[in-house]
């Protein structure tokens, strides 16, 4: 899609209610500074949280949950691996850029890696723990439940917290793919999302 079916609110559009509500979000981030009373609302640009401007309720209601998985029980490499997977098979294209660029960052995920997951569990470069997961991310995106030697290979290194955050990360992504695409999210400017290749086979 070529157009945002919501555009992104405009940041001089924001009223307090919208600022109230990315407030509320900071403030379910780990170890984030306390707010300046004083300060003017810092107002992020970026087309996603456009879209979420236009309904602070739901910023409330969700973001709270999308911090959880962020700073959840899974490792960042072993979430990187989910999410990365996710939004490849999903093409979610807005959520698959951001994460490659916030793994390559964060160096949770090697360049051989970020190509090993738009290969799949048979690519040369994993683990059999790795590819275990990357497996599970395929049936649970394809066939919406994970086969029972799939799940006995995730007993093996997860503890049961790991496994419902693992399984709740790759459902919401998998959301997201879904969502973002019908409501026409544009990549932000800077941006390097799918190759030629795998947009045209959506």
């Amino acid at each position: 899609m070529s157009e945002s079916r919501i555009p992104p609110r405009p940041v001089d559009d924001w009223n307090d209610d919208v600022d109230d509500a990315f407030s509320a979000l900071r403030a379910h981030v780990p170890n984030a500074p306390a707010p300046d009373a004083d300060a003017p609302a810092v107002r992020p640009r970026s087309n996603i949280l456009g879209i979420y401007a236009w309904h602070p309720d739901f910023v409330r209601g969700w973001m709270p949950f999308s911090n959880h998985l962020r700073n959840s029980t899974l490792s960042d490499r072993v979430r990187e691996i989910a999410i990365v997977r996710t939004t490849w098979l999903g093409f979610g294209e807005y959520e698959w850029a951001q994460h490659v660029r916030m793994s390559r960052a964060g160096g949770w995920l090697t360049d051989a890696e970020i190509d090993g997951l738009a290969e799949g569990p048979g690519a040369a470069v994993w683990s059999k723990a790795d590819a275990a997961v990357v497996r599970a991310v395929d049936e649970l995106v394809t066939a919406k439940n994970v086969t029972d030697s799939t799940w006995a290979a995730l007993e093996a290194q997860f503890s049961r917290q790991q496994l419902i955050d693992f399984v709740f990360t790759v459902g919401t992504y998998d959301m997201h793919c879904t969502s973002f695409n019908a409501l026409g999210l544009q990549l932000d400017p800077g941006m390097d999302g799918f190759p030629d290749s795998h947009r045209s086979a959506q």
